[in-house]
Protein backbone atom coordinates (compact mmCIF):
# COMPACT_ATOMS: atom_id res chain seq x y z
CA UNK A 1 0.00 0.00 0.00
CA UNK A 2 3.00 2.34 0.76
CA UNK A 3 4.39 1.77 -2.55
CA UNK A 4 0.76 2.73 -4.50
CA UNK A 5 0.58 6.20 -2.36
CA UNK A 6 4.64 6.72 -2.63
CA UNK A 7 3.56 5.98 -6.73
CA UNK A 8 0.29 8.08 -7.11
CA UNK A 9 1.81 11.27 -5.14
CA UNK A 10 4.87 10.88 -7.86
CA UNK A 11 2.44 10.97 -10.20
CA UNK A 12 0.83 13.81 -9.60
CA UNK A 13 4.13 16.16 -8.72
CA UNK A 14 4.92 14.62 -12.44
CA UNK A 15 1.66 15.86 -14.01
CA UNK A 16 1.56 19.15 -11.95
CA UNK A 17 4.89 20.33 -12.90
CA UNK A 18 4.60 19.01 -16.45
CA UNK A 19 1.65 21.73 -17.02
CA UNK A 20 -1.42 23.40 -15.20
CA UNK A 21 -3.88 21.55 -14.03
CA UNK A 22 -6.64 23.91 -12.55
CA UNK A 23 -8.90 20.88 -11.03
CA UNK A 24 -9.16 17.96 -8.67
CA UNK A 25 -11.47 16.20 -11.47
CA UNK A 26 -8.49 17.24 -14.45
CA UNK A 27 -5.87 15.71 -12.21
CA UNK A 28 -8.06 12.84 -11.49
CA UNK A 29 -8.63 12.46 -15.41
CA UNK A 30 -4.72 12.85 -16.37
CA UNK A 31 -3.65 10.15 -13.06
CA UNK A 32 -6.17 7.95 -14.79
CA UNK A 33 -4.29 8.28 -17.96
CA UNK A 34 -1.41 6.96 -16.23
CA UNK A 35 -3.04 3.97 -14.95
CA UNK A 36 -3.99 5.32 -11.59
CA UNK A 37 -6.82 5.88 -9.80
CA UNK A 38 -7.82 7.73 -7.34
CA UNK A 39 -10.84 9.05 -4.97
CA UNK A 40 -11.38 13.06 -4.53
CA UNK A 41 -10.71 12.69 -0.73
CA UNK A 42 -7.40 10.52 -1.96
CA UNK A 43 -6.04 13.40 -3.97
CA UNK A 44 -7.25 15.68 -1.42
CA UNK A 45 -5.44 14.05 1.12
CA UNK A 46 -2.21 14.05 -1.18
CA UNK A 47 -2.41 17.81 -2.31
CA UNK A 48 -1.99 18.44 1.35
CA UNK A 49 1.28 15.85 1.89
CA UNK A 50 3.08 17.62 -0.81
CA UNK A 51 1.94 20.79 0.14
CA UNK A 52 0.84 21.99 -3.25
CA UNK A 53 -1.47 24.70 -3.35
CA UNK A 54 -4.02 26.39 -5.47
CA UNK A 55 -2.86 29.56 -7.11
CA UNK A 56 -5.33 31.42 -8.63
CA UNK A 57 -4.80 31.26 -12.21
CA UNK A 58 -1.79 28.88 -12.20
CA UNK A 59 -3.75 25.84 -10.94
CA UNK A 60 -2.11 23.98 -8.51
CA UNK A 61 1.43 24.66 -7.69
CA UNK A 62 4.14 22.51 -6.30
CA UNK A 63 6.59 24.29 -3.52
CA UNK A 64 9.53 24.95 -5.80
CA UNK A 65 13.47 23.65 -4.50
CA UNK A 66 15.38 26.70 -2.71
CA UNK A 67 12.43 28.56 -2.37
CA UNK A 68 9.20 28.17 -0.56
CA UNK A 69 5.73 28.25 -1.61
CA UNK A 70 5.10 31.08 1.14
CA UNK A 71 7.81 33.14 0.07
CA UNK A 72 5.88 33.18 -3.39
CA UNK A 73 3.39 34.90 -1.15
CA UNK A 74 4.88 37.02 0.60
CA UNK A 75 5.60 39.69 -2.03
CA UNK A 76 1.57 39.38 -1.97
CA UNK A 77 0.68 40.49 1.60
CA UNK A 78 -0.11 44.34 1.14
CA UNK A 79 -0.63 44.86 4.58
CA UNK A 80 -1.13 43.54 8.28
CA UNK A 81 -3.00 46.12 10.89
CA UNK A 82 -4.30 44.61 14.36
CA UNK A 83 -7.32 45.43 16.89
CA UNK A 84 -8.10 43.72 19.96
CA UNK A 85 -7.74 39.99 19.62
CA UNK A 86 -8.27 40.57 15.87
CA UNK A 87 -6.22 40.96 12.72
CA UNK A 88 -6.86 41.78 9.18
CA UNK A 89 -4.41 40.94 6.49
CA UNK A 90 -4.63 42.27 2.83
CA UNK A 91 -3.53 40.87 0.03
CA UNK A 92 -3.41 40.85 -3.72
CA UNK A 93 -6.62 40.21 -5.32
CA UNK A 94 -7.21 36.45 -5.56
CA UNK A 95 -4.20 35.22 -3.09
CA UNK A 96 -5.67 35.40 0.39
CA UNK A 97 -7.14 32.18 0.46
CA UNK A 98 -3.85 30.59 0.14
CA UNK A 99 -2.41 32.76 2.24
CA UNK A 100 -5.09 31.87 4.55
CA UNK A 101 -4.31 28.09 4.19
CA UNK A 102 -0.27 28.30 4.76
CA UNK A 103 -1.00 30.51 8.06
CA UNK A 104 -3.40 27.50 8.82
CA UNK A 105 -1.07 24.41 7.93
CA UNK A 106 1.37 25.92 9.66
CA UNK A 107 -0.68 26.12 13.12
CA UNK A 108 0.59 29.61 13.96
CA UNK A 109 0.10 29.00 17.91
CA UNK A 110 -1.04 32.35 18.73
CA UNK A 111 -3.49 32.42 15.82
CA UNK A 112 -7.15 30.32 16.76
CA UNK A 113 -7.89 30.25 12.69
CA UNK A 114 -8.69 32.63 9.71
CA UNK A 115 -11.18 33.43 7.34
CA UNK A 116 -10.34 34.54 4.15
CA UNK A 117 -11.65 35.95 1.04
CA UNK A 118 -10.85 36.83 -2.23
CA UNK A 119 -8.01 39.99 -0.79
CA UNK A 120 -8.66 40.04 3.11
CA UNK A 121 -8.33 37.61 5.85
CA UNK A 122 -9.28 37.46 9.01
CA UNK A 123 -7.34 36.02 11.84
CA UNK A 124 -8.69 35.54 15.28
CA UNK A 125 -5.83 35.43 17.53
CA UNK A 126 -5.36 34.50 21.40
CA UNK A 127 -5.85 36.48 24.34
CA UNK A 128 -3.46 38.32 25.03
CA UNK A 129 -1.30 37.88 21.69
CA UNK A 130 0.61 41.29 21.06
CA UNK A 131 0.94 42.82 17.39
CA UNK A 132 4.79 41.78 17.49
CA UNK A 133 3.87 38.01 19.02
CA UNK A 134 2.09 37.53 16.36
CA UNK A 135 4.32 38.97 13.97
CA UNK A 136 7.02 37.14 14.89
CA UNK A 137 4.98 33.88 14.79
CA UNK A 138 4.00 34.60 10.99
CA UNK A 139 7.84 36.13 10.22
CA UNK A 140 9.16 32.44 9.19
CA UNK A 141 6.34 32.14 6.54
CA UNK A 142 6.47 35.27 5.03
CA UNK A 143 9.65 37.21 5.62
CA UNK A 144 8.26 40.58 4.89
CA UNK A 145 5.72 40.75 7.02
CA UNK A 146 6.76 43.49 9.60
CA UNK A 147 7.34 45.62 6.73
CA UNK A 148 3.33 45.52 6.04
CA UNK A 149 2.38 46.58 9.38
CA UNK A 150 0.46 49.25 9.57
CA UNK A 151 -0.60 50.34 12.77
Amino acid sequence: MQNNTKRRQQAILEIIQAGPVYSQDELALRLRKEGISSTQATLSRDLKALRISKVPGEGYVAPTRGRSLSADFSSGILRIQFSGNLSVIRTRPGLANAVAVLIDNQMVSPVLGTIAGDDTILLILRDGSTPEVILNALTPIFPEIKNRYVQ
